[in-house]
């Protein structure tokens, strides 16, 4: 049986781990050029009980232990002056520890027999041919016949209107993502707002969330409550243009928050939050499934990327429990998938919106009190 998996992202790549545990093969198409065709983003809370029972599954556990990032657990909330209102250092004893992205994904390509993952080979559309097989065409001209296709392609995935019509919309939150190197020496005001992991600065209808990665590095998500419109109205192809016009509507705000928009070591990045519904899910058809963004896209509150190797992980043992049974398998694949994703997403959003409601940043400084009451695992 050909198992095509569409994107060499952190679910698609668990997928294909899990499932070479089991001793089946998969081959995963992939957009980017190479491994190194663009940054992989930020650092990851791997939670205990869904991104760390992936690696679980798929024998990493340990090599992942060696990626964590010691101290990356802490957590601050400032008011837009800089004062501190809740502060939680990292002890060691969370069940999320950080890792950057980039590594823990090159962890999994590195567990993948070589030849798994084709480099620049991007979707085009996908064809229903019946009795469970798909015709993928490829942008370069190429096309591969699919016996069991799984959509692990992101947000705008090209293979979920196989299965759904549904569209990501969205937020209305916007994000404007930034840099500062070197912060320590170049910058040590700002690392000293953003401390030794997390920041939340936020007041209604707006935020700066940071986070300090390896060498100093301040890496930023700048949140603001707009329409669309205003978003696509700032000219990102003048860096300090759209410095400026986003660092304008955090006047009065602490320098040492806003040195890390109109600071930034790289152009500023948009990146509009959009959400696919609550509920998203879709009836069974044979040969075909989603996960991770593609089947349910939520807000970023540091579930995406641990659902989406939790899918990965239980795609895969379903597989490899009814080998004669696909679509047995997809079946009760899918029937966790939308109870787990629906209370994730319905959480996910509802963090989000505390973050800039009329009571920010209030309501998040309550949130991490109940948490840290609760259990040692940070909510975000």
């Amino acid at each position: 049986m050909h198992i095509a998996i569409i994107g060499a992202g952190l679910g698609g790549l668990m997928l294909a781990r899990v499932l070479h545990v089991h001793g089946i093969a998969a081959t995963v198409y992939e957009a980017d050029a190479s491994p190194q065709a663009r940054r992989q983003g930020g650092m990851l809370d791997i939670h205990e009980e869904t991104g760390q029972q992936a690696l679980r599954a798929a024998g990493l556990h340990d090599a992942f232990r060696a990626l964590i990032h010691a101290g990356g657990e802490a957590s601050r909330v400032l008011d837009q002056h800089g004062t501190i209102l809740h502060d939680e250092g990292d002890d060691g004893t969370g069940g999320r520890p950080e890792v950057p992205r980039g590594e823990l994904r090159r962890l999994l390509l590195d567990a993948l027999p070589a030849g798994t993952v084709r480099w620049g080979h991007k979707l085009a559309s996908a064809a229903t041919l019946g009795g469970g097989r798909h015709l993928l065409h490829f942008a370069h001209g190429a096309t591969v016949t699919s016996e069991l296709l799984v959509g692990a392609d992101g947000a705008w995935s090209r293979v979920r209107p196989l299965l759904s019509s549904a569209q990501p919309a969205y937020s209305g939150i916007a994000f404007i993502e930034t840099y500062l190197f070197d912060s320590d020496r170049r910058h040590p005001a700002s690392a000293q707002a953003v401390g030794a992991g997390a920041l939340f600065a936020l007041a209604p209808g707006k935020g700066i969330q940071a986070h300090r990665e390896a060498d100093g590095v301040l890496h930023a998500y700048v949140a603001l409550s707009k329409p669309e419109e205003w978003l696509t109205g700032i000219d990102f192809a003048d860096p300090a243009a759209a410095r400026a016009g986003i660092a304008a509507e955090f006047s009065g705000w602490a320098p040492a928050l806003t040195a890390l928009i109109t600071d930034a070591d790289t152009p500023p990045v948009p990146r509009p939050v959009h959400l696919l519904p609550v509920d998203h899910r879709w009836q069974r058809v044979a040969g075909v499934t989603l996960l991770g963004d593609a089947a349910h896209l939520m807000a970023p509150a540091g579930e995406g990327a641990n659902l989406a190797m939790l899918d990965g992980a239980e795609l895969a043992q379903a597989l490899a429990a009814q080998p004669s049974d696909r679509d047995a398998a997809l079946l009760a694949y899918e029937t966790a998938l939308f109870a787990r994703s629906g209370a994730a997403a319905a959480e996910s959003e509802r963090i989000l919106r505390l973050c800039f409601d009329n009571d920010a940043p209030h309501g998040l400084v309550r949130f991490f009190t109940g948490m840290r009451d609760a259990g040692p695992a940070r909510a975000v």
